[in-house]
């Protein structure tokens, strides 16, 4: 697939990112890609490919763009290695629910300029952190995100006064949510408050779980899960090819 670098200017400096589009003349369909913790990486940019190759223009940004030339995570070792655990929570916990939403302004304007894209609205997917990223885009630029996908999300339904089910009467995307059966990141009564905000929200919505642990459909995670993984792209060429 073809694949275009490039920079965003975000309110705090220039964000590197990546345009993945199928073969061929476009315009297609826009996808805001967010990866999980570990960041954009290998794994992520050959699941971007993998999005593209199904026919739309996906946009992958370095979501950590604050932190300058980061190393990158070995996701083999990340959690065992105390020193880079300790890194990697401290990038996650600088993404603040006020500059992820800085941030979707950019990254949404920015895939929408693009000449490959067609349309006025894109679609969103994220992973473990990107999924609370992917919904919050979906609050926060409402009448520019058509469909929306969660996928491994976790603590999307906290008792944090930020907590992205707060903001589920701002969302106008279709939305789908996938959680894991082992993944304590997302309980039960997690799924019900969530269901319960986008219903009391009007927001059409799908909750599944999928019989796997949290990770499953990233490649290079401990827990991927290869029917897991590729029931999640079924269920995202479904959400996007009916909404964008």
């Amino acid at each position: 697939m073809p694949r275009t670098e490039f920079t965003i200017s975000t309110p705090d400096g220039d964000a590197a990112a990546t345009l993945h589009t199928p073969d061929g003349d476009g315009p297609w369909p826009g996808v805001l890609l967010y990866p999980d913790a570990g960041g954009v990486r290998t794994a992520i940019h050959d699941m971007a490919a993998h999005l593209a190759s199904l026919g739309y223009a996906v946009l992958l940004p370095d979501v950590y763009h604050r932190h300058g030339d980061w190393a990158p995570f070995d996701f083999a070792t990340v959690f065992s290695d105390r020193p880079e655990r300790a890194r990697l929570m401290g990038m996650v916990g600088s993404l603040t629910p006020e500059l992820v939403a800085v941030d979707a302004e950019a990254w949404v304007t920015a895939l929408l300029d693009r000449p490959e894209v067609g349309g006025r609205a894109v679609g969103t997917t994220g992973y473990c952190m990107g999924g609370v990223m992917s919904l919050r885009t979906a609050a926060t630029q409402p009448e520019r995100v058509a469909a929306a996908a969660s996928f491994h999300g976790g603590n999307l339904a906290t008792d944090d006064p930020a907590s992205v089910h707060r903001l589920a009467d701002r969302i106008r995307a279709e939305v789908y949510v996938a959680g894991a059966t082992d993944d304590d990141s997302f309980p039960d009564e997690q799924k019900q408050r969530l269901g319960d905000a986008l219903s009391a929200a009007g927001v059409s919505a799908t909750l599944e779980s999928y019989a796997a642990a949290h990770g499953f459909a990233v490649p290079d995670a401990p827990t991927h899960d290869d029917d897991a993984e590729q029931r999640h792209w079924d269920a995202l060429h479904r959400l996007f090819g009916a909404n964008l």
